[in-house]
């Protein structure tokens, strides 16, 4: 079995006595949510209540949006591997990197899975941008929303920005791109005097209605993707496929935003919407009842699964559509972090077996995991695994 490989990187944090992140040295500089509402003309501001909230302050830090303004950036040493570079962005990152790596080592005829051209990263990355928006789409009729810089208004590189890669952009301009020339050099970080109300004011949404156009969408925009806030365009652009009011309808609690306004992190929610396209705030197979409310879980196999030490520590159960997903590959969740490793042996993975189900099925029927439920639910258990269900 190949060796499992960690490869969403992160820079060290500091931490306190208890394991838990300090917040940053970097001066929080208060942002105004009041001003983006004048400013965004085509972005509703309840994209913005919805992914950052509203904080007591009614600010957001500045140093948490910048640690949000990244692209995604492929490694120099790994060439299948995406940087992150501060605390925060994971819960975007890793989800898109174990597509990444399932379109990568699993759809491509190639062997040696570390070793690809820059046009070759340009394909899968697109690829797997467009896969993901495409299962987070809730009616096709509804179309595709993509989140893009005004014309003209894509922020200069970062001083932060890798001198080869510069070059190499600058010198073989992509004639598909949308932007300038100029402006099309990948940036590991933000600009510096980029901020959250500026970063709002120059965005713009647009539309496109078929999975064809969207695929060259995605793909004429790939140095937007690679640039300042690459991964906060996808973010937006996933969020509005899919529907505010939808991703309301799914997430258990309505007022706690997509990233923690304190800390920095994506929520469970978040995660979610990106490994199966539902915003569901939980990880277990199906929906529950408890004390009367109806908690909404997994519904269906993932394409790539998620596994989280907290289970260890019995705060919660993950079921097995995340557990044994379509592909051998998992987003690996800690206290303050996310990272992907896989396998090629697809053993470890495939459907569903029937003791497996039957298990599922029960413990649906058995929320609170007592190992026996009430005689009158047999029936329906009965049912939902199709066996004989006469009340004989």
């Amino acid at each position: 079995m190949t060796e499992p490989l960690a490869i969403v990187k992160l820079q060290p944090k500091i931490y306190n006595q208890y394991g838990n992140p300090l917040l940053d040295c970097v001066s929080r500089v208060p942002v105004d949510l009041a001003a983006v509402t004048v400013v965004m003309s085509e972005l509703d501001k309840e994209v913005v209540d919805l992914v950052w909230g509203r904080p007591s302050s009614g600010a957001v830090s500045a140093s948490i949006f910048r640690r949000w303004a990244q692209g995604f950036v492929f490694s120099e040493n790994e060439h299948t591997a995406l940087e992150q570079f501060e605390g925060g962005p994971c819960a975007v990152i890793a989800p898109v990197q174990a597509f990444l790596l399932k379109n990568i080592v699993f759809n491509r005829e190639c062997s040696n899975w570390r070793q690809m051209s820059e046009e070759g990263q340009k394909t899968a990355l697109c690829s797997t941008l467009s896969e993901i928006l495409e299962s987070a789409c809730s009616s096709p009729s509804t179309g595709f929303c993509l989140v893009t810089w005004a014309k003209g208004q894509s922020p200069h590189t970062s001083t932060h920005t890798n001198t080869q890669s510069q070059s190499q952009t600058q010198d073989v301009p992509d004639p598909e791109s949308s932007q300038p020339p100029q402006e099309q050099s990948p940036t590991a970080l933000a600009a510096e005097d980029l901020g959250f109300e500026r970063f709002h004011s120059d965005i713009h949404k647009r539309t496109v209605m078929s999975v064809t156009d969207l695929r060259e969408e995605v793909l004429s925009l790939y140095h937007t993707w690679r640039g300042c806030c690459g991964v906060l365009l996808f973010l937006y652009s996933v969020i509005l496929t899919k529907g505010i009011e939808n991703i309301r309808n799914e997430i258990q609690d309505t007022m706690e935003p997509l990233i923690d306004p304190v800390h920095g992190h994506g929520s469970q929610s978040l995660v979610n919407l990106l490994v199966t396209g539902h915003a569901v705030s939980n990880v277990w197979d199906g929906d529950r009842e408890c004390s009367g409310m109806k908690l909404h879980g997994i519904h269906k196999q993932a394409s790539v699964g998620f596994l989280t030490l907290m289970e260890s520590l019995r705060f919660c159960k993950v079921g097995a559509f995340l557990k044994s997903p379509k592909f051998p590959i998992w987003i690996l969740g800690s206290e303050t972090h996310l990272s992907v490793f896989f396998t090629k042996e697809m053993s470890l993975v495939g459907p569903e077996s029937p003791s497996e189900q039957a298990r599922r099925v029960f413990q649906s029927f058995d929320p609170e995991d007592n190992g026996f439920i009430p005689e009158s639910l047999l029936e329906d258990v009965m049912k939902a695994l199709d066996l004989v269900s006469e009340p004989e």
